[in-house]
């Protein structure tokens, strides 16, 4: 299983998301081919109602942490209600990165 089913499979036990996107974006960056280092998480669940956006991420972080640990080296976090989900444009795309030209 790659990290990023593993990961799914966490997120979505955990918080019983109505939507989930987890995003291998490691391409993007100056690493070895099929690297699974660069995340970026979309995720929209009723659990964080009423929850600020710090105590969204470490919830998300408790559940990550042996990925973030290991294996992952950036993580790029969008958390939603369903209600601040339908309001919204959607999780906004990475920037390009800005850590070399590539191997």
């Amino acid at each position: 299983m790659t990290v990023q089913e593993e990961m799914t499979n966490a997120l979505t036990e955990a918080f019983r998301p109505s939507a989930l996107r987890v995003e291998n974006e490691s391409y993007r960056h100056n690493v070895p081919p099929d690297s699974e280092t660069h995340f970026k998480v979309t995720l929209v669940s009723e659990v964080f109602a009423g929850q600020r956006s710090v105590k969204r991420h470490q919830a998300v972080y408790g559940v990550l942490a042996d990925w973030l640990a290991g294996p992952v080296h950036a993580l790029a976090l969008h958390i939603f209600t369903e209600v601040e989900w339908r309001a919204s444009e959607g999780a906004p795309d990475s920037p390009d990165c800005r850590g070399g030209t590539g191997l």
